[in-house]
């Protein structure tokens, strides 16, 4: 099998997935199908527009199923999605999302995988997109594209978690349930964005970078999403239990940097980059769907002990958080990429949930 994260090749996002394994495709569900939708005369927080944006897709189950939107993380795709310690623990028959009873939905986000994004020719003039846009474009995609009036259940990962908390606000009727995980509703700031900020720095005043016009991708790049993925991810306790000595951290740091670096330059920076001005936090009383938050304890992205995301989730009328207890098994910022820790959890919500109509 050959592992690949994306944008992140195995730095960031492989701590917790893998691509597509012969397990998967082995796996008690449906086997994905993938297409093509063009959103026409597409428009950007910018201003700008696009005639014809293309966005990429995987479903599993069959369209008469109760419609569930899944959206992946920075840098992944719905590759991502589709592994062992997700899709199978989740789509299979029995479990949560059966897909024999559900109807799975997952784009691939602008920028991302499959869809339209900077190395597809246009580099730095393509629009600088956002987290409000990705989620239209997801949207559209949904009930123009696939039909979709109305979801069970929307559920995202990471930046996917992020993208939820936009949705229940946006488009407040449009779902029963959402699942925002490895997420918080506030401000993108603090330790976040300052890593963030420097790794994407760091790539930019890369000479090889040459202001998006490289001829090779920058050199300094691997360092930069390295340091980032060690600083953000990963579990104090398991980096502990890993690398209790500094022989161990050496190596875990020089097969770090060994791994080969995938992505595009200027995919991932403006993948990374989406963030900036995200702040689910301003709308956030509008949230109509019963939401689970689920985060863990290690994130370090999202670190429950700042209390803000605490006191967000007071504004939202039916609202519950799951904080899976940090162990030498989680994996930080990358525990929600594992379903085991929370199968439970999301069987109880899709059974007890009301199904509402737009």
């Amino acid at each position: 099998m050959k592992a690949s994260c994306a944008a992140l090749s195995a730095v960031l996002l492989c701590v917790s997935t893998l691509a597509i394994s012969t397990s998967v495709l082995a796996a008690d569900y449906p086997a994905p199908k993938q297409g093509d939708w063009i959103a026409k005369d597409f428009k950007f927080h910018t201003g700008e527009t696009m005639p014809e944006l293309r966005l990429h897709y995987t479903t599993v189950g069959e369209p008469s199923g109760q419609p569930v939107l899944v959206l992946h993380g920075t840098g992944g795709s719905a590759t991502s999605m589709l592994t062992p310690a997700f899709a199978g623990e989740l789509f299979g028959a029995g479990q949560p999302l059966d897909a024999a009873k559900y109807y799975i939905i997952i784009p691939d986000g602008i920028g991302h995988g499959k869809s339209s994004k900077p190395s597809d020719g246009m580099k730095t003039a393509f629009p600088k997109y956002d987290y409000d846009d990705m989620v239209e474009a997801q949207y559209r995609l949904v009930t123009e594209g696939l039909g979709v009036k109305h979801l069970r259940l929307v559920i995202g990962n990471s930046m996917g978690g992020m993208h939820t908390w936009l949705w229940g606000e946006k488009y407040p009727k449009a779902m029963d349930t959402l699942i925002p995980m490895a997420s918080q509703p506030t401000e993108m700031a603090s330790r976040n964005w300052m890593l963030r900020r420097i790794m994407l720095d760091t790539i930019r005043s890369d000479p090889d970078y040459n202001g998006g016009n490289y001829t090779s991708q920058p050199r300094m790049m691997k360092y930069a999403i390295t340091a980032y993925g060690i600083a953000s991810i990963g579990g104090t306790l398991a980096y502990q239990s890993q690398a209790p000595t500094a022989a161990k951290a050496d190596k875990i740091v020089d097969e770090r940097l060994a791994t080969p670096i995938t992505a595009d330059a200027n995919d991932f920076i403006y993948q990374w980059e989406a963030s900036h001005d995200y702040n689910a936090a301003e709308k956030i009383e509008g949230i109509e769907a019963s939401l689970l938050l689920i985060n863990s304890a290690d994130d370090e992205r999202n670190p429950p002990e700042t209390g803000v995301t605490d006191a967000a989730m007071k504004q939202i009328k039916n609202s519950k958080l799951y904080l899976i207890p940090a162990s030498t098994e989680t994996r930080g910022h990358g525990t929600t990429g594992n379903a085991k820790f929370y199968v439970e959890q999301v069987r109880q919500l899709l059974q007890t949930a009301p199904q509402r109509t737009m």
